[in-house]
């Protein structure tokens, strides 16, 4: 079976509201990027490598008043608050023992990226890695979906995705791919060994 899994919330930590609250104090401040930053479309495009944390930093002060500076600081904490979750990274590699194959298939900007190639060696467990900033495309957008399953050949009737966000999810089970929504790790692999993986 092709098993293909997210990398924020799922095998590394993504806990937004703790960074936001480290970076601003200030609880209006933490509405105004959570809604400013992280829910406006410019973090879509930081995830599809179109757009630089200098230019988006920019742009998020122009629209709020906070800081370009503050903004900046908050963007560069994001991929060191990226921290692979043990349980999640021991299962990958449990799976990959009993024969499975593996994928990642994550939204992720690309200094994130780039920390994590660097921080960790878990990435011999995939057989492939389709990433939102160098494919140019984003979960939830059909095309990147279809460029997993184009690029390696993947049969979508023998390939399951894990994923914590239901959109995502959603947009896969459009391909005809059984999906998990990511809640912990032993719920995930709960969910598994009711598909026969584990």
């Amino acid at each position: 079976m092709n098993i293909v899994f997210d990398l924020g919330g799922v095998v590394v930590t993504w806990e937004p509201d703790a960074l936001i609250a480290r970076a601003f104090p200030e609880p209006r401040a933490q509405v105004t990027v959570r809604r400013e930053v992280l829910e406006h479309p410019d973090w879509v495009e930081l995830d599809r490598g179109t757009l630089s944390r200098q230019e988006a930093a920019s742009r998020a002060a122009d629209r709020t008043g906070l800081s370009a500076v503050d903004v900046a600081r908050f963007l560069q904490q994001v991929p060191a608050s990226l921290v692979a979750i043990p349980e999640t990274v021991d299962l990958l590699y449990r799976l990959r023992a009993r024969g499975h194959t593996l994928f990642c298939l994550s939204n992720m900007q690309v200094p994130a990226i780039a920390h994590l190639e660097n921080e960790y060696a878990f990435w011999e467990v995939f057989e492939g890695v389709v990433i939102s900033c160098r494919v140019q495309l984003c979960k939830p957008e059909p095309e990147i979906y279809a460029h997993l399953l184009e690029t390696y050949g993947l049969d979508r009737r023998d390939t399951v995705f894990i994923d914590d966000t239901a959109v995502n999810l959603a947009a896969a089970e459009g391909f005809g791919i059984r999906t998990i929504r990511f809640e912990s790790p032993s719920q995930c692999e709960r969910q598994l060994q009711a598909l026969g993986c584990i």
